[in-house]
């Protein structure tokens, strides 16, 4: 099994990619199985088994399966070329300046108190590893203190060296109990071997010296004199916890003291700042995210870095090349591998992709014929080649708008429009039948998405259908200025339909109609002014009788026009006003 990994490790730069290879291409076969199947059992839904040949005439399965097949295999190679295959290294060997780093980790029993999580330990052997990340040009050395010192690592370059023995830190590391500062200061001194060399001292723990305070700091003081710069991280929290431990026997208890007392540790944060500060450092608490980066930054970066000994590094040969291509070959093969199998002189019918457009009054809508039964299959199938959902389907959408339960069909359109946000026709369908259903805000906004269509045909389809919609929408204004401006807003979505097709008879039409009823409107502007005017320089009776003589003539025009009701109504007010004003004669 070691033989295994070891050809791993050296065959290959990112191994543990690997392991993808045990879930992607089983999960890509698995998904494309469960996808055959669901389709097989929703066109049998919708078809009768005696029709599906018929209609899937052309469509090979054999191809399909090679299309699958060439991109499982595909993933296989990515997934390949992912983990870096590599064959051979040449070595070379690097100058390298940097600091001498010798991180000091407390071990004592206090670390395993868990008031930072997961405990203090842990946090701590963390922190060092992510000094490690940020001191990659330094050489870095390691100590394990509790009542007694020991070297774990000496001052090496082999990150991963470094990596294995703070990794291996535990509470057993160190077997004399208490916590002797001294010992860890006066044993990373004996690691720094070469003079000349920034000597730097990292010291991780909660700072609580049960063996000696004063030789703590005394240590510190005798340290900096032979040129050794202490940066203390406390570990842990000022209101502290309790420490719990499991014994052999599985069983767990709190340390107690000689008297059966419970031990509660506290990060002892004074001392820590007394050991840093006597030998030009400073003092940094573990809480947070980039304390270390902090501590590289502002501590360790800004030292003066020494020429270190040559560094014999690997360059391995990459073979990442040869699966990415293969990958890329079989995804081009899959792309230019058909469905279909040509078939000579048969040639597909297009189904209309939208439904009969709605029109304003006095212009009746052009009836499209039904659709010949092959072609409405095809169409069916064609929406069951495409992801499916259970809340509804096209066909049962446009049964529902030719049956006239246009309710329905908006909701179904409208559900399909949302899992298929690609398909500009879904969203057309939809705005249709809310214009169906009155609903003139929402068919509005559904024709305005439509219009940034790709497809020219649907988007000018769209400007029409969006100018029937203001076009109605004019017709229910409250007021002369709502009809006008709603007007020349249906007015701009016709002249752009014309613009998209001017052979377009229909929108060409209601592009005139239109602007005929804006002429119309404009015109009875400038009568009520000039009646307003003419009525200024009149007695208020006779005012009234010219703004009624206005009226009524105009209002005989405009009959039977989106206008009639609304001056019809003014007409009248203005009439009761006048009989008002005038009295009859005797």
């Amino acid at each position: 099994m070691s033989f295994i990994i070891d050809f791993l490790q050296n065959s290959f730069g990112n191994p543990n990619l690997l392991w993808l290879l045990l879930v992607v291409p089983p999960a890509l076969a698995l998904f494309f199985w469960w996808r055959e199947r669901v389709r097989r059992q929703l066109l049998g839904q919708f078809i009768e088994a005696r029709l599906l040949s018929a209609l899937t005439v052309g469509i090979s399965p054999q191809r399909r399966k090679i299309r699958f097949t060439l991109l499982v295999l595909a993933s296989v190679f990515l997934i390949g070329a992912l983990a870096r295959p590599r064959h051979g290294y040449d070595l070379q060997e690097v100058e390298q300046s940097g600091l001498d780093i010798v991180v000091a980790v407390d071990t004592s029993k206090s670390m395993l108190a868990q008031d930072i999580v997961p405990d203090r330990l842990q946090r701590a052997k963390l922190a060092a590893l992510e000094l490690m990340q940020d001191a990659q040009s330094d050489r870095l050395g390691l100590v394990a203190f509790a009542g007694q010192a020991f070297l774990e690592c000496p001052l090496t370059v082999d990150d991963t060296a470094f990596e294995q023995s703070v990794q291996g830190l535990d509470v057993d590391s160190v077997s004399q109990g208490g916590t002797g500062i001294a010992n860890a200061i006066t044993t990373a001194e004996t690691a720094f071997k070469e003079n000349g060399h920034s000597k730097t001292l990292v010291l991780l723990t909660d700072g609580e010296d049960n063996v000696d305070e004063a030789a703590a700091l005394n240590a510190a003081k005798e340290a900096a004199k032979n040129g050794v710069k202490i940066f203390t991280i406390g570990v842990g929290t000022t209101e502290g916890d309790l420490i719990r431990i499991t014994g052999s026997d599985g069983n767990s208890d709190y340390v107690r003291d000689s008297d059966g007392h419970v031990v509660k540790t506290r990060l002892n944060e004074s001392l820590l700042r007394e050991i840093a500060g006597a030998t030009g450092g400073f003092y940094l608490p573990l809480r947070g995210a980039n304390v270390m980066d902090t501590l590289y930054e502002r501590g360790l970066a800004p030292l003066p870095k020494t020429q270190g000994a040559g560094r014999m590094i690997r360059n391995y040969h990459e073979w990442f090349q040869l699966p990415l291509s293969i990958a890329i070959l079989l995804l081009l093969a899959e792309m230019f591998v058909p469905e279909r199998t040509r078939t000579k002189g048969i040639v597909q019918h297009a189904a209309r992709p939208f439904i009969t457009t709605p029109r304003p009054p006095k212009m009746e809508a052009a009836q499209a014929g039904e659709l010949p039964p092959l072609i409405s299959a095809v169409i069916l199938f064609a929406f069951l080649l495409l992801p499916m959902t259970a809340l509804g389907s096209p066909d049962s959408a446009l049964r529902d708008y030719k049956s006239g339960n246009y309710t329905n069909a908006l909701s179904e359109y409208s559900q399909l429009a949302e899992t298929q946000t690609n398909d500009f026709r879904l969203v057309f369908n939809a705005g249709d039948a809310a214009y169906r259903t009155t609903n003139y805000d929402l068919a509005q906004t559904l024709f305005q998405d439509v219009t940034l269509a790709p497809d020219i045909n649907l988007q000018q389809k769209a400007y029409y259908n969006l100018g029937n919609t203001q076009f109605q929408m004019a017709k229910q204004a409250t007021d002369l200025d709502g009809v006008q401006s709603a007007f020349e807003t249906a007015e701009k979505s016709y002249q752009r339909a014309v613009d998209l097709n001017t052979n377009d008879m229909d929108a060409k039409f209601n592009l005139q109609y239109t602007k005929d009823a804006i002429e119309r409107i404009k015109e009875f502007r400038a009568m009520l002014l000039r009646a307003k005017s003419e009525a200024d320089m009149d007695i208020r009776m006779a005012e009234f009788h010219k703004a009624l003589a206005i009226m009524e003539p105009l209002q005989a025009q405009l009959q039977k026009t989106v206008l009639s009701k609304q001056f019809e109504d003014f007409t009248k007010r203005l009439k009761q006003i006048d009989d008002i004003a005038t009295p009859h004669s005797q």
